[in-house]
């Protein structure tokens, strides 16, 4: 398979302490807020973050030729602390970013200096097949992992059978309702705000709809996630999670019951996205986890 080239950007000094953001999957590495990155950068960390393979600015590939697997997008990690000069650097990653962030602490402990797990699921869960169980009417078993909340089934159903956008507007629109579910209940929804927000994913985008290779590399290599493997992990890991999570609640628990001595932080209001209201608080706790 040819190698995909994957955009990244850095902040703060070269000689601060390494932070590597691991957006989720589909998702842009600008979907960590500047704002956020800023508050980072401030409290002395050299923060990096990066465009997923088939995301924003990085390459994108025609999967039916050249397919791949969540694997290589795991691999991409180390491309990326590679390209930075990095053997190290503490990994932050949200929702399958996390998935990838606990990925690497397991096979590579060396890599990780700690790990940040926010609005994310265990390694080895099978996050993905609650999802799908969960979006087809299927029951889960009992020993599954927390299903998404109603709300997100709802509107997902709902899309799957939407007819598609027509133009830029209809589809930045599509995007912002698609934030508003993610978002969750618990905090004032700023429309404007995630209107600047897809506007940019939009217009950065080399090709929007590539993104959804990534549910093909899933279904193309269903063997990605060890199973069992999480008391392996070595890192100091604290795991972040929304009190209005409505994609994976509770799966925050889950994974601080699983590795050893990991710390669970619930931040009050908070969803599945990363709006303004939290982002003292993230930055206080990322800022305190990564200290060194």
């Amino acid at each position: 398979m040819r190698e995909v080239t994957i955009w990244s950007e850095e902040f703060g000094a070269e000689k601060d302490t390494p932070i590597l953001l691991i957006m989720g999957s589909m998702s842009q590495g600008v979907l960590w807020p500047d704002e956020l990155v800023g508050r980072l950068t401030a409290g002395g960390r050299r923060v990096i973050r990066y465009d997923h393979r088939d995301t924003g600015r990085s390459g994108t590939v025609d999967f039916a030729t050249a397919p791949y697997t969540w694997e290589d997008i795991k691999n991409d990690v180390y491309r990326v602390l590679a390209a930075h000069g990095l053997d190290s650097a503490h990994l932050v990653g949200h929702s399958a970013g996390g998935l990838l962030g606990q990925c690497i602490a397991v096979e590579a402990p060396e890599r990780v200096r700690s790990l940040t797990v926010i609005a994310s699921s265990p390694l080895g869960g099978g996050e993905g097949q609650v999802l799908l169980r969960a979006l087809t009417g299927q029951e889960q078993p009992e020993e599954s992992l927390p299903a998404p909340r109603p709300e997100f089934v709802e509107f997902f159903r709902a899309l799957m059978t939407a007819p598609p956008a027509q133009d830029r507007r209809e589809l930045i629109d599509n995007m912002i309702a698609e934030q508003r579910v993610l978002h969750g209940t618990g905090l004032p929804f700023d429309e404007d705000a995630a209107r600047r927000q897809q506007e940019r994913v939009y217009d950065r985008a080399v090709d929007l709809s590539a993104a959804a290779n990534h549910r093909l590399a899933a279904a193309a290599g269903p063997e990605f996630e060890p199973v069992g493997v999480l008391h392996r992990v070595q890192a100091p890991t604290l795991v972040i999670e929304g009190s209005h999570e409505p994609v994976k609640p509770g799966h925050g628990a889950i994974i601080a019951e699983r590795v050893p001595g990991a710390r669970l932080k619930i931040v009050a209001g908070m969803g599945h996205t990363l709006p303004l209201e939290t982002h003292q608080e993230l930055a206080e706790a990322i800022l305190d986890h990564t200290a060194e």
